[in-house]
């Protein structure tokens, strides 16, 4: 098809060129799309529809249940308080919890608590801050998409790129120190000791090995280095859509 007369306008880039990434047209200029009505549709909250913002919402989504997993397993430092000084309707409903120490066996109870707590705090305070630092970084990421930066500088890409290779590489040998550090608070002569003095008034919750929320922040740690990595494939992907943009933004027929 021809251009037309002197003042025929020009035609935009062709349909193939705008979606050759999916999402990645999102981030042009809005004078190249065509208006569409819905908030998402706004110059600045379009890339919230773009795969590498899904990508990054549900990074953040994952680090906030680590964050939230670490602090269950740090669990409360008072250990053996007595919950029957807290009142009587815990008293009752916990069924006269802790009822079975008395004297010497509840001050036992209440050292191997606090000293069982002490071995976990690290282990548990480190998981808390990996997980903080992931909450920032994809929050940092969302909104220099939001304010459209890889499309001001497309270098910002490659450097997203690498970062989430980086992490979702990294996450690999933390999660490999936290199940090893995790393991050895289990298998230490005071969990032992504290298993066993439990199990001799009748209580099973205290054993020595894994529970659900350290298991459920391996799997989220697991999901979270899968998300970076495709984050990562995305943002190269978008750097070749952008710079193929930028580079041909008009193409005649």
């Amino acid at each position: 098809m021809g251009t037309g007369g002197p003042g025929a306008p020009l035609l935009s880039s062709p349909p193939s060129l705008r979606s050759a990434v999916p999402g990645a047209g999102l981030e042009g200029p809005p004078s190249r799309r065509a208006a569409a009505p819905g908030p998402l549709w706004s110059r600045r909250c379009r890339y919230l529809r773009t795969g590498r913002a899904c990508c990054q919402m549900v990074q953040a989504l994952l680090a906030v249940l680590i964050l939230v997993c670490a602090s269950v397993s740090c669990g409360p430092p008072g250990g053996y308080t007595g919950l029957p000084d807290l009142g009587g309707i815990y008293y009752y409903q916990y069924g006269g919890a802790y009822s079975g120490f008395s004297g010497a066996d509840g001050e036992k109870a209440r050292e191997l608590d606090q000293r069982f707590y002490v071995l976990k705090l690290p282990v548990a305070r480190a998981a808390m801050a990996v997980g903080g630092c992931l909450l920032a970084v994809s929050c940092v990421l969302l909104s220099l998409g939001v304010l459209r930066l890889p499309w001001r500088f497309p270098a910002w890409l490659l450097l997203e790129c690498a970062l989430d290779a980086v992490v979702a590489v990294g996450m690999v040998p933390a999660l490999y120190y936290y199940f090893h550090f995790l393991l050895e608070v289990y298998n230490s002569s005071v969990c032992k000791e504290r298993e066993q003095l439990y199990q001799s008034k009748g209580y099973q919750g205290f054993r020595c090995s894994l529970h659900a929320a350290e298991i459920a922040a391996g799997l989220w740690g697991c999901m979270v280095a899968m998300a970076y990595l495709l984050s990562a494939g995305l943002a190269a992907r978008a750097f070749t859509a952008i710079r193929t943009l930028k580079q041909k933004p008009v193409q005649l027929e």
